[in-house]
């Protein structure tokens, strides 16, 4: 199997690379560890910029983040006992922020990868890739019950910090960039009526706490 650009990581980024690829007449095989439920299903962040908005519109991929989202033109912060509004466009000369959770960002990146042809080839096992330091780089893996290789002009690693790829680029060549922040996230999901039509970040002695009632994912419990 060949194709010009092998990319490891069926995420945003990944199918994102491929289907802007697709546009420009760039071949790409995606190669992804789990499932196509899965990863439709696993639920993530679910706020976009701007940029990435347009992006996805400008692209042919924002028509259902554009039915189904939410636009939000601010946020609440709240501290010390009260609400501090920030409001966006007149901050950032017109720009918001849509809510739209990225699992569904990752279902309409591989419907539209899918209708155009595109191979996605999900539940590989045991990937691995070679020769990253030649002109003919290749992701090794099983797939369908057999072991399968496809040679690239170019391998992008779109699998994550704890993916394949990061760690097979040799550590003369590969430069990390890290900031640890001393607290965790835990996301809860609530099936409740609107208390706020925006995002509300709040800062508390006991801790810290967003609350979205917008998000897609949550009008759909």
């Amino acid at each position: 199997m060949r194709a010009q650009v092998g990319i490891v990581g069926a995420g945003p980024a990944g199918l994102l690379l491929s289907h802007l690829l697709h546009l420009d007449g760039i071949d790409s095989v995606v190669v992804e560890s789990r499932s196509r439920q899965e990863i439709e299903a696993t639920i993530r962040a679910g706020v976009l910029e701007q940029g990435t908005v347009d992006l996805l519109n400008r692209t042919g991929v924002g028509a259902r983040m554009q039915r189904e989202g939410f636009v939000h033109h601010g946020i609440y912060l709240r501290f010390g006992g009260r609400s501090h509004r920030i409001d966006f466009p007149s901050l950032t000369g017109g720009r918001s922020i849509m809510v739209y959770a990225q699992h569904e960002v990752i279902k309409d990146l591989v419907a539209a990868r899918l209708a155009a042809g595109g191979k996605i080839l999900f539940e590989v096992k045991d990937a691995a890739v070679y020769d990253l330091d030649t002109r003919e780089p290749k992701v090794r893996f099983h797939h369908a019950g057999k072991l399968d290789e496809l040679e690239c002009d170019f391998i992008a690693g779109c699998d994550g910090f704890h993916g394949i790829t990061r760690p097979s680029i040799p550590s003369r060549a590969r430069r990390e960039f890290t900031r640890v922040y001393p607290f965790g996230w835990f996301g809860i999901l609530v099936e409740a009526p609107p208390s706020t039509d925006e995002l509300i970040y709040a800062h508390h002695d006991r801790g810290f706490a967003l609350v979205s009632t917008r998000s897609p994912e949550i009008q759909r419990l």
